[in-house]
């Protein structure tokens, strides 16, 4: 398995704020569900899909993933 130095906690949080589900952000966004589950074992996606996310919900892309550094994931 690929160990990345990133996380989409920011994103779920941001779908708890907004009261949404995962299943209406991947209706919404056109999302499909591997992708959906690719962001829930923080594994990389498309630029695109982060564009798309980004645009959705207008922010910036520190507001949907987030860099861990090596110390903290220790």
């Amino acid at each position: 398995m690929i160990d990345l130095s990133f996380t989409y906690k920011p994103l779920w949080k941001l779908l708890i704020d907004k009261e949404m589900t995962k299943k209406q952000l991947m209706e919404e966004t056109n999302i499909s569900k591997s992708t959906m589950d690719k962001m829930g074992r923080n594994e990389k996606v498309s630029m695109e899909i982060l564009d798309r996310l980004c645009s959705h919900f207008s922010c910036d892309v520190s507001d949907i993933i987030e860099h861990i550094d090596e110390v903290e994931k220790q």
